[in-house]
């Protein structure tokens, strides 16, 4: 899956009303990009950013897999993707070995887009993958196996934790998305997610690199978010994304509709903020 060569797109309508935020395909790039978004504190936008930019770049002729990896199942709620009861999901993945293709199943009305769930089930891995033999590289090896289609990008939505979920995501991947929100603590506990993503660099994935930070939960009306951002940059340079994600009613209802902000209310200032960060990922992908 990952070292397939870029072949010859077929243009998918954009879905529901969010024809007029289309803008024609966009690159696709040269090998399938696989973004861990990690973030250990929670509410930071962690779902929401990989639910939106997945559906922004599926809308763009982009082919997107979302990997549901917390217990919670927020990206599969927010993707109408049902994960409840005995339906497959990624803990028979990573825990019993079901072949990822069984799992993974296309968001409705949104033509390239597809989801692996997560159930509540998935709580218990943590525990049942301590004692597995090469428990950090399980999904790494589901993701390896998935030929079910070609994929340009593979989301994989962590838990608020630094656990085995989120190593076997770090492993997995291979570019780290961060979201930060832009409070007064935003950058708390970033070092020990830093620190542990050095160690997954030195003794399990040296092709990981933080290549994205997204700011998210910006209030221009105060001089806080606007110092935030401008530490943020002042850290971590060309990683963080041009584009602030805004505060948005929009955006926190969207998920209660089973649907991303972009099909919800594709005119809000949240979806055309997260079009707009999807665009720049595409973009800088692009001229790697």
């Amino acid at each position: 899956m990952v070292s397939r060569e870029t072949s010859t797109q077929t243009t998918t309508a954009a879905p529901g009303n969010s024809t007029g935020t289309r803008d024609g395909d966009w690159p696709r790039p040269p090998k399938t990009r696989i973004f861990t978004v990690a973030n250990q504190k929670g509410g930071v936008g962690k779902t929401t950013t990989s639910v939106n930019l997945a559906a922004a770049l599926s809308m763009h002729g982009q082919r997107v897999l979302v990997v549901d990896l917390d217990p919670q199942g927020n990206a599969s709620t927010a993707l109408s993707i049902e994960h409840r009861g005995d339906v497959p999901d990624m803990y028979k993945v990573l825990v019993e070995d079901m072949p990822l293709e069984e799992v993974v199943k296309e968001v409705p009305d949104m033509p390239g887009l597809y989801c692996a769930p997560a159930t509540i089930d998935l709580a218990g891995a943590e525990i049942e993958l301590v004692s597995m033999v090469a428990r950090e590289a399980r999904l790494q090896r589901a993701l390896a196996a998935y030929k079910a289609t070609e994929l340009d990008y593979v989301f994989i939505d962590c838990p608020p934790s630094l656990g085995l979920l989120t190593v076997n995501a770090l492993m997995a991947a291979t570019e780290l998305l961060v979201p930060i929100q832009c409070e007064y603590y935003a950058l708390e506990g970033l070092g020990q997610l830093l620190r542990n993503v050095d160690l997954v660099r030195a003794h399990l994935n040296p092709s990981l690199n933080l290549s994205t930070i997204l700011l998210t939960m910006y209030d221009g009306r105060t001089r806080l978010a606007s110092q935030v951002a401008e530490e943020v940059r002042s850290h971590f340079g060309d990683s963080v994304l041009s584009t602030l994600i805004p505060r948005s009613v929009r955006v926190s209802e969207a998920p209660s509709y089973g649907q991303s902000v972009m099909t919800y209310d594709p005119g809000s200032s949240g979806a055309m903020a997260y079009m707009d960060a999807a665009r720049e990922m595409a973009h800088r992908g692009a001229a790697v």
